[in-house]
């Protein structure tokens, strides 16, 4: 599983990269509004909290394939590794030919179904975001639509990975997992609850318990070793 954080929060990424086997941060237009700064500002400050080898995605906004092209070359020039998100929009397909043939690597934004990643696959994304919760919330199943663009890439030999967004909680990611998509975006809220479970803690007490009441409040294994 390729993990990904889903945030423009500057600390919220540094935590995650600290504690997380994190491959990378993913924005959004609302992300990036909600950040209220310069946008230049807000990928230069996400690249130097994770690095130079994480992967950095962000989203073009124009309305036309020829407008998104100009986007994306304006980001790559803040950021040389930037991954382009691309809607998949009539024109954003069209966008991503482009991109492609230049060598620019994509992010197809914005599914709600098999046959939206399908194409953008072929057209030349390497990431396919299908959006499980806005699914799950029309009463449509998330997981299913992205166990269908995986059995796809699948059956078709596609260089195309799912990247799973929209998660409002952990079940939500591990159907998504059990369904075999092969990365996913969570929000650093959800993401943090991938590991509470009350009797892991209740555990991890205990076994503090025993230890300092033979070897001292505080003590480890180099203590006593």
């Amino acid at each position: 599983m390729i993990y990904m954080l889903d945030t423009a929060d500057i600390e919220a990424i540094k935590k995650a990269v600290d504690l997380y086997p994190l491959a990378g941060v993913t924005t959004n237009p609302s992300i990036i509004a909600k950040a209220n700064r310069p946008f230049s500002d807000i990928i230069r400050d996400i690249r130097a909290a994770i690095g130079p080898d994480r992967m950095l995605h962000a989203q073009v906004m124009g309305k036309t394939a020829e407008v998104m092209i100009e986007e994306a070359q304006a980001m790559r020039e803040l950021d040389a590794d930037i991954i382009i998100k691309v809607p998949v929009t009539p024109q954003g397909i069209k966008a991503m030919k482009a991109l492609k043939e230049r060598g620019i690597r994509i992010t197809a934004t914005a599914i709600l179904t098999p046959q939206q990643a399908l194409m953008a696959a072929v057209a030349g994304a390497e990431f396919l975001a299908p959006y499980v919760n806005r699914l799950d919330n029309i009463c449509a199943d998330g997981t299913q639509v992205a166990a269908e663009i995986a059995h796809l890439i699948d059956v078709y030999k596609l260089d195309a990975k799912v990247l799973a967004a929209s998660f409002k909680n952990v079940q939500q990611v591990h159907e998504i997992a059990k369904a075999g998509a092969q990365s996913v975006t969570i929000a650093p809220d959800v993401f943090d609850q991938l590991l509470v479970h009350p009797l892991t803690d209740s555990g991890v007490a205990g076994f503090v318990s025993d230890w300092e009441g033979v070897y001292g409040e505080g003590t480890t294994v180099l203590d006593v070793i």
